[in-house]
């Protein structure tokens, strides 16, 4: 048997909530297209964010530690992929549409600069009074102008359910895209892929920073939410083996995360009587969330990482390094922009000088941009 577009969407129709996005309900591309024969839209979403420059230069870019420090240390890239896949679990387990909640995971970090957002501080300020920069408008840069791959139009043209999903920051605002204004909240997909990006950093920065050595055990075994997943650990026999109670721990906290934020949003939908996705896009706060007692365990773990880890004096001072690097090259191009790419040139009449620096800079891996450094000033 064959499974074609049309039973994938039937698919859809049987599995998934009345909440949940359906292909059929798409808004489609900026520039049409033919549907694909084998592969609903947001499938060829998720291929083309896969098998794009971007996606792959996340590999060599910062996530907590600098790219390279560490062999077992996470990467743009690995935290990408953590956070496509938990979005599938809760995308799941609340019949919502897998295939979008994903593509949005898997693009939401393609506007992030080299040096991790030390290096996002510095073109930001480099940018100051020229539009600002930020990591989320960048992504949606990235796949609408900046990915050069089809004939005809620049960008990946994505659909517009994931475009829209990459539009953070809304918070009561009704941002635009398109010139058409955005509801206030995103969809239930996206909702998905924002949670599960703010759990995987929180349960694998513990993982890194205790690789690292930069926290132990000690320092965090009085937080809630540690408490909590030790327990959890505490049913298998691993007292004498910390290394692997230690990683055993990490696994609980990520796992008590996400049953959270399943049991808690699938709550939220029954106790709000959503039924459409525009229901849940016009509701006046975020159904996909944790319940207040995680909000509260999650907002003392982030303030912990923070102040042990994030502006640890190891880290900054590495990251710091990197970054008077980036400035440098941000007022060197500025000057003398021959020193870019032919097409980054091409585009400086249309966007203007700064703009096109940043989006230049920001397009690098942190080792691609060590060596630029290295050609132009020694």
């Amino acid at each position: 048997m064959l499974r074609k577009l049309a039973d994938q969407y039937r698919h859809e129709d049987n599995d998934l909530a009345s909440y949940a996005i359906h292909n059929l309900q798409s808004r489609g591309r900026r520039f049409p297209e033919k549907p694909h024969p084998l592969r609903t839209n947001f499938q060829r979403d998720r291929d083309r964010i896969l098998h794009s420059r971007a996606f792959r230069r996340l590999e060599y870019k910062t996530q907590v530690f600098l790219n390279g420090t560490g062999d077992h240390l996470r990467t743009r890239l690995t935290h990408t992929i953590e956070v496509a896949a938990i979005s599938r679990t809760i995308a799941r387990a609340l019949y919502l549409n897998e295939d979008l909640a994903e593509s949005i995971s898997l693009a939401h970090d393609l506007g992030h600069t080299p040096f991790g957002h030390a290096g996002e501080r510095e073109i930001n300020k480099l940018m100051a009074g020229h539009g600002g920069f930020d990591h989320n408008a960048q992504a949606l840069r990235v796949v609408d102008l900046l990915e050069i791959k089809y004939p005809g139009y620049n960008g990946l043209n994505l659909s517009w359910e994931v475009r829209s999903g990459l539009v953070k920051h809304r918070n009561g605002e009704c941002p635009k895209l398109d010139n058409i204004e955005l509801p206030p909240q995103p969809s239930l997909e996206s909702q998905v892929a924002d949670l599960a990006d703010d759990l995987t950093y929180y349960g694998h920065d513990v993982d890194d920073g205790l690789d690292s050595g930069l926290i132990n055990e000690s320092m965090i075994a009085e937080l809630d939410i540690w408490k909590l997943a030790s327990e959890r650990a505490k049913v298998l026999p691993l007292h004498d083996d910390p290394e692997r109670f230690s990683a055993f721990t990490v696994r609980c906290l990520i796992d008590a995360m996400v049953e959270d934020a399943v049991t808690n949003s699938h709550e939220n939908l029954e106790k709000f009587n959503i039924h459409t996705p525009e229901e849940a896009q016009n509701y006046s706060e975020r159904i996909v969330c944790f319940s207040p007692g995680f909000q509260r365990m999650t907002r003392q773990l982030r303030e912990f990482l923070t102040e042990n880890m994030y502006f640890h004096k190891e880290v900054s001072n590495v990251n710091d390094d990197a970054v008077i690097k980036m400035r440098q090259m941000f007022e060197n191009f500025v000057e003398k922009p021959w020193l870019m790419g032919s097409r980054a040139q091409a585009r400086i009449k249309v966007e203007g000088i700064y703009r096109v620096v940043s989006d230049y800079i920001a397009g690098m891996t942190d080792r691609y941009a060590f060596e630029e450094c290295k050609r132009l000033f020694g």
